[in-house]
């Protein structure tokens, strides 16, 4: 990191509000220092996949890139490596994790939401994986778990141009607005601008939601790659029960309503 983003000062922090939003890892260093819960977000299609695992009962290890030590760091967790979209097996496709015979204990690896969760693993006070499956039951145990004043960093993933630059992608500012929305509804306020404009994005979305992301730059970017399927998952609004909450290294689901 460098310039002013190295040492950001309260209008980057999103200080003082209580409910916060920003983009990738910088974002993240940004905004999650000092919150209580910070939120990761990746529509399509890390934080969907991990909905779905967790629904069904899965360990999701989060990993940066599937890498020369990705197999060791699994068989270290007795967990199975998931591949790149596509492979045959467990892949970073949430029908993948759907249509497996069994699942136990996956290690998923995205250069984007995996990449963001690996880091706050370390930093965050708590860290939870939101999509657009699960955004109204975290949002349900958020107000059941944590105070008013609770501070909440919504981290938007986003996707990299080739160049490695981040890319902001609609789907993640619409789960991430889901999320907010939810929040809101729950009576929580103290939402920073940014924060806000997330959940006015997802409202505009809601009505044709399925639509929009087909449409958006990342859906059509699947459906043109034959993964039209992944993209049908992750505008499950709501379909998923459980939060799927970080604890030892790994994502695992506890009930909306504890």
């Amino acid at each position: 990191m460098s310039g002013v983003l190295s040492e950001p000062g309260a209008p980057q922090r999103q200080l003082p509000y209580s409910v916060r939003f920003e983009w990738g890892l910088d974002g993240a260093r940004a905004v999650v220092p000092g919150a209580d819960l910070a939120v990761v977000v990746d529509v399509l299609s890390f934080t969907t996949c991990v909905s779905v695992a967790v629904d069904r009962g899965a360990v999701v290890f989060p990993y940066p890139l599937r890498d020369a030590g990705a197999s060791e760091f699994a068989a270290h967790r007795r967990a199975t490596l998931a591949g790149p979209r596509g492979s045959e097996g467990l892949s970073l496709s949430p029908g993948s994790l759907r249509s497996a015979p069994s699942l136990d204990r996956v290690v998923l690896p995205s250069p984007n939401g995996s990449t963001l969760s690996h880091e706050l693993a370390g930093s965050a006070c708590q860290v939870v994986a939101v999509s657009l499956r699960n955004a109204a039951a975290t949002a349900d145990w958020v107000h059941a778990t944590l105070p008013d004043d609770a501070v909440i960093a919504v981290i938007a993933a986003g996707e990299t141009w080739g160049n490695g630059h981040l890319r902001p992608a609609l789907e993640d500012q619409l789960g991430a607005g889901a999320f907010i929305a939810g929040l809101a509804a729950a009576g929580r306020h103290n939402f920073s601008p940014e924060a806000a404009a997330a959940a006015a994005a997802f409202d505009a979305a809601e009505p044709h939601l399925a639509g929009v992301l087909r449409g958006c730059s990342s859906g059509r970017e699947l459906i043109d790659g034959g993964y039209g399927d992944d993209v049908v998952i992750a505008a499950e609004l709501d379909a998923g029960s459980d939060v799927a909450l970080l604890r030892d290294g790994a994502y695992r689901g506890v009930s909306g309503a504890s």
